[in-house]
């Protein structure tokens, strides 16, 4: 066995373990993400963030992203966030400005003075095949974007949305209330999301000014989800209930999101926070 350096980290209360994966080397497994995921007898996290060399000259590093449960997600905005910080915390680049390779594209970051990272997290996808979302499951609610889904738990009015990984927003009347697992779990089980979907609950109180709750694909409800957040502003926005410039606050906090409208990118603003460094057995 080695001992394999890390960091943990958090981006508004979603933790991450991040491994550096370009001065050490590791065949990453699914049975080990999921025992250092464990809370009482591992590391604990929602993520773990895998800082690798690029394929593509165009980027500097490859970001991974694996869920506990040792799935690999395509996209996480408040993973974006640390993996900015810690390239640069860690002497891997000295750059505040980066390009980042995701198994569904490019994503660009700026690291601020005062800890926060801005993301641009790309335009996203609203057409079904790019969510991916099979709309001959559900029923056309005739604004164009949202859908109503029956499950055997739930029936919802949905909006599916790609940000690089899939996302479902929920409108909802209190996020308190809202019943985030129940719900989740039949949204997320359903055939009309073929690749899995993290499922947003969203309470706009103003233009400016909206509350998430996010169940997470692979991860369960995490306390932030920054590309959750993401599509949350682009279904209120093409609702027309959010500004092109809003602040949504999660059970973390707040992160602040700007969105010009389609075809443009979205782009998200919000702290980053070190825990610790360690080292673990693999």
């Amino acid at each position: 066995m080695t001992k394999l350096r890390f960091s943990k980290m958090h981006g508004l209360g979603n933790d991450f373990m991040v491994v550096d994966l370009v001065t050490q080397s590791l065949d990453l497994r699914a049975q080990e993400i999921r025992r250092w995921s464990d809370r009482r007898t591992g590391v604990g996290f929602d993520q773990l963030l895998a800082v690798q060399p690029p394929s593509d000259p165009g980027a500097d590093f490859r970001y991974r992203i694996f869920n506990r449960d040792g799935t690999e997600a395509e996209q996480c905005g408040n993973g974006a966030r640390c993996f900015a910080r810690f390239v640069r915390d860690h002497g891997l680049t000295v750059k505040r400005c980066l390009t980042l390779e995701t198994s569904n594209g490019m994503i660009r970051t700026r690291l601020l003075k005062d800890d926060r990272v801005e993301v641009e997290m790309g335009p996203p996808g609203l057409a079904p095949a790019e969510v991916p979302f099979l709309a001959e499951f559900a029923k056309p609610e005739g604004d164009g974007l949202r859908h109503r889904l029956s499950t055997a738990d739930a029936e919802v009015v949905l909006a599916p949305v790609s940000i690089g990984n899939p996302h479902a927003v929920i409108e909802v009347d209190d996020i308190v209330s809202a019943p985030v697992k129940r719900v989740g779990t039949a949204v997320q089980s359903s055939p009309a999301f073929p690749e899995g979907v993290n499922v947003g609950f969203l309470q706009v109180v103003q233009g400016d000014f909206a509350r998430l709750r996010v169940y997470e694909r692979g991860a369960g409800e995490t306390r932030a989800c920054g590309s959750g957040a993401c599509a949350a502003m682009v279904a209120g926005r093409l609702r027309g209930l959010l500004d092109a410039e809003a602040t949504v606050s999660l059970r973390g906090g707040e992160v602040s999101l700007r969105w010009p409208g389609e075809g443009e990118p979205v782009t998200m603003t919000g702290p980053t926070a070190q825990i610790y460094d360690g080292q673990i057995r693999s």
